[in-house]
């Protein structure tokens, strides 16, 4: 879940670095911290809380180097400070490392340590690691990269670390298992690495992304070479970045969650670019076409996911499940592995997650993948590990999602499941050709459609001021429309505080209902579609507890209306369509009661844009 950047070359490295540090700061912001190598001496600076502290704190001190290894962190081992800011020396300070990642036997590593005489610093795991690869480097004699390799062989849990040691001044040392590092190739024999691409597009198109359990090294005169963890060298992949430098950028808006609300109706079109042809009446899913007969023959669809990601799930259990009549599962990914889960060889497990790099998703599918499964995937990261590990999958073509709350990530996530849905109820013969047509035509209206809803700002805008402060709130939504609750709640706690739960608007009565009173706002998915007379009922039902009732509802209807203290028309769609729209309200509400609440709102406490730990 931190973020890692790393240079080394002819270039001024403390630049290249902070620049990237700013860009991974999604990644984490507990504290942040520098090691700069020049003349055979590591030069050390962190700080805690976000870069800028970091930057305000370098600003009158020498920074010059041409190597460099940075670090913004989410906290996992030891509270937030300074001494447990990335990066970490050695004892000796001859070696420095930076680490994303856990070190689960770390204590046990620290007790032998210790016994040999070692003091620690911090409450870290990593500077467990940093010790103990000076300790074998010191020895054995070894250089540092074979240091590196024997101390990982001792490690388990999960990295991605870059070393660097003032003994060695013209290499760095990349390594990783279970969380991700890509490195950048220069055209002058430089190296940048970091924990995504982001901070490297500036500089390079040419990347290469290690696997599980290779070590890269990175020499300024040698160039690169990479091995496996038994020392078994490999050829590194070559591949050409396809992320645009302008994506990264807020572009004028306040937010980067504000910009990619609306960059919806872009992100929407582009995810079924090409892949959807209305007129002609075709879906074209690229790779996992070819797993079609598979999954129409499958015992069951097991869809796994973490967070807005499982939302989509459960969106497209109902596609499935209505439209092709396939047999769908939904699992915490979290969870799934650890409840010893019956799979068998027909099965089809279906991965989602924005990033392609979320931990517990990537353990679901090699579980999954070791009983003999069909492993799928669909994330918005090219060259991720999820779209490397699974057999065949669909991106999202989102574009990068910088705010830390899941926005365009969610609605191109179930465009993608709603095309797989469509596509498989067709050739299953579950829907026919009228129906067809009109799910698709549907469809390719749906980002004018976001548009129109992008429109009525100003609308959520003033229905946000009215509930700002309030302390608790429920979601209600009933089919298709519960997993659109569900976001939207996730979305009110996430960036705003508040506690809010979603529910299927039928449980109310089973429990919710004993909370409502008239300070609770209570937000209902009230569109037409076969539970409308259900969802009025339940609407009823608040208002005589005297809830308040805001309702999001299809465009010219009256009777919603008379009993809502406030309501967000939406345009007439596909029932199946109405989470791509409906889910939006709920986004500009929460992002401005976030911003009316003076919160971070893209980088919300205590959480970070890729859980790349369990």
């Amino acid at each position: 879940m931190c973020g890692i950047v790393a240079y080394i070359g002819k270039k001024e490295a403390y630049p290249i670095v902070l620049k990237g540090l700013k860009r991974l700061e999604y990644r984490g912001y507990d504290s942040s911290g520098i090691a700069l190598l020049k003349n055979e001496e590591i030069k050390l600076f962190k700080k805690e809380g976000k870069v800028l502290n970091l930057e305000n704190h370098v600003e009158s001190k020498d920074n010059s180097g041409t190597r460099g290894i940075g670090h913004t962190r989410w906290a996992t081992h030891g509270p937030p400070n300074d001494k447990n800011a990335h990066p970490h020396l050695s004892q000796d300070g001859a070696i420095a490392i930076v680490h994303n990642g856990i070190i689960e036997n770390y204590d046990v590593l620290r007790q032998e340590l210790e016994s040999k005489g070692y003091k620690f610093n911090s409450d870290t795991d990593t500077e467990v690691l940093c010790y103990l690869i000076a300790d074998i480097k010191k020895n054995t004699g070894n250089k540092l990269g074979k240091s590196v390799r024997l101390a990982l062989q001792q490690v388990v849990g999960a990295y991605a670390i870059v070393v660097m040691c003032k003994d060695e001044p013209n290499k760095l040392i990349a390594a990783r298992k279970s969380s991700p590092l890509v490195i950048g190739i220069g055209k002058e024999n430089d190296f940048y690495v970091a924990s995504d691409a982001t901070p490297i597009v500036e500089y390079t198109k040419q990347v290469v992304y290690l696997n599980d359990g290779e070590i890269a090294i990175l020499n300024e005169k040698k160039g690169l070479k990479l091995y496996n963890i038994d020392e078994v060298q490999k050829d590194p992949y070559v591949e050409e970045l396809e992320l645009h430098l302008e994506a990264l950028e807020k572009g004028g808006y306040d937010h980067f969650m504000l910009k990619e609300i609306h960059e919806q109706p872009h992100s929407i079109e582009d995810c079924f670019r090409g892949r959807l042809n209305a007129k002609e009446g075709w879906v074209s899913l690229g790779g996992i076409k070819y797993y079609e007969n598979d999954i129409i023959n499958a015992n069951r669809i097991v869809m796994v996911a973490c967070g807005t990601s499982w939302h989509a799930c459960l969106v497209g259990e109902y596609l499935f499940e209505d439209l092709a009549r396939i047999n769908v599962e939904v699992e915490y990914a979290s969870e799934f592995r650890y409840r010893n889960p019956i799979i068998n060889e027909g099965d089809i497990v279906l991965a989602i997650s924005q990033s392609g790099e979320t931990a517990d998703t990537m353990a679901a599918l090699e579980l999954a993948k070791s009983k003999g499964a069909t492993i799928l995937g669909i994330c918005n990261v090219v060259g991720s590990s999820i779209s490397r590990i699974t057999d065949a999958g669909s991106y999202t073509h989102a574009g990068p999602e910088i705010g830390v709350a899941s926005t365009k990530a969610f609605t191109a996530q179930v465009t993608v499941l709603t095309l797989m849905a469509a596509s498989l109820a067709r050739k299953k013969g579950k829907l026919n050709d009228s129906k067809y047509r009109n799910l698709l035509s549907s469809l390719e209206a749906i980002p004018q459609k976001v548009q129109l809803v992008l429109d009525k700002t100003e609308k959520i805008k003033k229905i946000a001021a009215k509930y700002k402060d309030a302390s608790n709130a429920l979601y209600l939504g009933r089919g298709s429309s519960f997993p659109v609750a569900l976001e939207g709640a996730l979305k009110l706690k996430e960036i705003s505080y508040i506690h809010a739960e979603g529910y299927p608007a039928a449980e109310m009565k089973h429990g919710p209902i004993a909370l409502i009173d008239e300070e609770m706002p209570v937000f209902v998915i009230a569109t037409k579609g076969p539970s409308y007379e259900k969802v009025v009922s339940n609407i009823q039902e608040v208002k005589a507890r005297k809830g308040k009732i805001i309702a999001i509802v299809t465009e010219g209807d009256e009777q919603v209306k008379q009993f809502a203290d406030d309501y967000i028309e939406i345009p007439e769609t596909n029932e199946y369509l109405v989470p791509l729209i409906a889910t939006v309200p709920f986004q500009i509400l929460s992002y401005y009661i976030a911003v009316m609440r003076e919160c971070n709102v893209d980088q919300p406490r205590n959480l970070a844009k890729s859980v790349t730990v369990e």
